[in-house]
C-alpha cells in the first residue's frame, strides 16, 4: 500500500532532512542516455536502511547470519566484519562476499537473499499537486510516483522532471513528461530506489 507522509511544506520538509548529497544542481543525465544495464529493472531489488538480509555460507554454517541493514548501510559477517550493504543488489554483495572470503576459505559459495524488505520513501517536490514524502513497494516505477503525486501543475516544465539519486552513486536524471506518459524507452517503467527524490520544474 502507499501512504503519505504529511508535512507543512516542501521546504520545511528539504530541512529537516538537510542538505542532499548529489551530483551539482546543475548537472544532469538525460535518462535515454543511460545505459540499459545501469538501472535496475523492477526484479532487480537494491538493499536498503532496515532490510534484513539472510547471508548463507555453503558448508559454513558458523559463517550463516540473519541481519538487519545498520543505518550506516552496513552488516557485519564473522571474520571479515562490517561489510556495505546499502544500495547493492543482492548479487552485487555475494561476489564481494565470496571475494573477500577467499582470503580465509577454498572456493566459497555464498547466497544472499533479502527476508524482509523495508517501504522505501520518495520525496515529490516542485511542481506537482501535492508535493510530499510517500512511502512504495521497493522498485516502484517513476509514473506512479508522479500519479500519487497528482500529476503535473500547470505551470510544470514538460522537459523538466528529475530524479535525484544518491546511492549507489550520485546522479541526477532528467526526463521528458511525453517520455514518461508515453513510456518511450521505459521512462515510466523507471525504477525509483530508496533515498530518490523527484524534483519537476
Amino acid at each position: 500500500m502507499i501512504s503519505a507522509v504529511r508535512f507543512m511544506s516542501a521546504a520545511a520538509f528539504v530541512v529537516a532532512i538537510g542538505p542532499v548529497s548529489c551530483a551539482e544542481p546543475g548537472q544532469y543525465v538525460w535518462f535515454e542516455r543511460l545505459p540499459p544495464e545501469s538501472w535496475a529493472t523492477q526484479g532487480d531489488y537494491v538493499i536498503n536502511v532496515g532490510d534484513t538480509v539472510n547471508v548463507r555460507v555453503l558448508g559454513h554454517d558458523e559463517m550463516n547470519l540473519r541481519q538487519k541493514v545498520r543505518y550506516d548501510g552496513r552488516i557485519a559477517l564473522p571474520i571479515i566484519g562490517d561489510v556495505d550493504a546499502r544500495g547493492k543488489r543482492p548479487g552485487a554483495l555475494r561476489a564481494e562476499l565470496e571475494a573477500r572470503l577467499k582470503d580465509y576459505i577454498v572456493s566459497p559459495n555464498v547466497t544472499v537473499n533479502i527476508d524482509e524488505a523495508q517501504p522505501m520513501t520518495i520525496v515529490l517536490l516542485g511542481e506537482v499537486a501535492r508535493p510530499g514524502a510517500y512511502t512504495f513497494e521497493p522498485n516502484a516505477p517513476l509514473a506512479q510516483a508522479l500519479a500519487v503525486g497528482g500529476g503535473l501543475t500547470e505551470f510544470a516544465s514538460n522537459d523538466g522532471i528529475f530524479v535525484v539519486r544518491q546511492h549507489p552513486t550520485a546522479a541526477r536524471i532528467r526526463f521528458r513528461y511525453r517520455d514518461v506518459y508515453r513510456n518511450e524507452g521505459r521512462a515510466a517503467s523507471f525504477p525509483l530506489q530508496p533515498g530518490d527524490i523527484i524534483e519537476v520544474e
